[in-house]
């Protein structure tokens, strides 16, 4: 099973990180070659262009792919069954142009030009929308486009938007928001392997935020203590040494971390422990 990871840019170092905690260490990759082994014998890993994922996916060369949605319905893969948010990456794609000129929505740019890196979403941007307009294909620079009589528009990938504000541009649409996602063909999606990765990396998105809190409660104010506990479900009990003393184990988010334990200290809850989780599988 091979599974294709960018090489470089703003979703490589997210995606290793990912792989890593979900317990998929790369053991020979840290001079991004195009292929590094796992821990796992089974799963390999593709480098590739965050771009060309979808079509090495697409095509075979990899069973699973990371890579960003805008990447993805860019390539119009229609094999690629999107499996998983992995909730890193987050960006829009808009559309964008001049401050105070002309074009001040979508319908104005009917017969104008718009310059992006994504022709096939903005081609279908307007089409959805019965606009016409002529579509340049640039590979940088998108933003400088306008000011060189190049376009009346453009579409292009923001995070922040500052660097659209830096040019002077300012956003009149939004085309597509985009997350890193991992997405597997057709064919596979199937597959017990390609399940086991799948969980593997939700287990640590869902983990993200979650802490375990340990705590012993007074027998006689269980009932209370449980009330005052924000968990994901109920709480595990536990009998533990000691006369009127029970053990009570429960993941809450952390925001009510510092909350709940000012609630259940004054509940008579003692020998508090909160630790990080690493994976959670619900």
């Amino acid at each position: 099973m091979k599974i294709a990871v960018p090489n470089k840019g703003r979703l490589h170092e997210p995606t290793v990180e990912l792989l890593e905690r979900a317990g998929l260490h790369i053991e020979n990759g840290a001079n991004r070659k195009l292929y590094a082994d796992t821990v796992d014998p089974e799963v390999s890993i593709l480098y590739a262009r965050a771009a060309d994922i979808p079509e090495y996916v697409a095509d075979g060369a990899a069973d699973l792919g990371i890579t960003g949605l805008d990447q993805a319905k860019e390539a119009d893969a229609t094999t690629l069954v999107d499996l998983l948010d992995l909730e890193f990456g987050s960006c829009r794609l808009v559309l964008a142009a001049p401050e105070g000129g002309e074009i001040r929505e979508t319908t104005d740019l009917d017969g104008k030009t718009v310059a992006t890196e994504f022709p096939n979403i903005t081609y279908e941007h307007f089409a959805q929308r019965g606009i016409d307009p002529e579509i340049v294909e640039v590979s940088g620079a998108t933003e400088l486009t306008p000011h060189v009589d190049m376009a009346d528009a453009i579409v292009d990938i923001t995070s922040t938007g500052t660097t659209l504000r830096m040019n002077r541009l300012e956003i009149i649409d939004e085309v597509l928001q985009s997350s890193a996602r991992l997405f597997a063909r057709e064919d596979v999606v199937d597959e017990p392997k390609v399940e086991q990765l799948r969980t593997a990396l939700e287990s640590v998105l869902t983990a993200n935020g979650k802490r375990y809190l340990m705590l012993n409660a007074p027998e006689d104010r269980l009932e209370e203590i449980r009330e005052a506990l924000p968990g994901l479900g109920g709480p595990t009990v536990m009998d533990i040494a000691g006369e009127g003393m029970v053990a009570v184990h429960v993941v809450v988010d952390e925001r009510d971390v510092f909350e709940t334990i000012t609630r259940i200290k004054k509940l008579g809850a003692s020998g508090i422990l909160v630790t990080e989780i690493e994976r959670l599988v619900e």
